[in-house]
């Protein structure tokens, strides 16, 4: 991971750590930095992050659709889930409701 924030904005990193907390609380996960982000996986990816000019985008997959503000994009995925986009500037973003998403993400992907 070193390699992955070396250059990076602190922020960033910041934001990684209470996305991986939340999940690693949870049981096993795969963290797997790619050249456009952070994959979070189970048997698949479930959660990535993706930074942009001004926030990381974090996605979110979930069994149905999110009826939150907070969703800034929602995309189709297979068997029925769907991928919710969330701007997320800062660590605090992570915050009660979006760590519960995390959670029943990490749960719906466990087989």
């Amino acid at each position: 991971m070193e390699a992955y924030f070396g250059k990076r904005p602190a922020v960033e990193r910041e934001i990684f750590e209470a996305v991986r907390a939340q999940l690693e609380a949870l049981g096993d996960v795969i963290v797997e930095p790619v050249g456009v982000g952070i994959l979070f996986k189970r048997q698949r990816t479930f959660v990535e992050l993706r930074p942009m000019a001004r926030w990381m985008h974090l996605s979110i997959g979930l069994n149905y659709r999110l009826g939150s503000s907070r969703v800034t994009r929602t995309t189709p995925g297979t068997n029925g889930r769907f991928y919710h986009g969330i701007r997320v500037t800062r660590a605090e973003d992570i915050d009660v409701e979006v760590r519960a998403w995390l959670t029943e993400s990490y749960l719906e992907f466990a087989g």
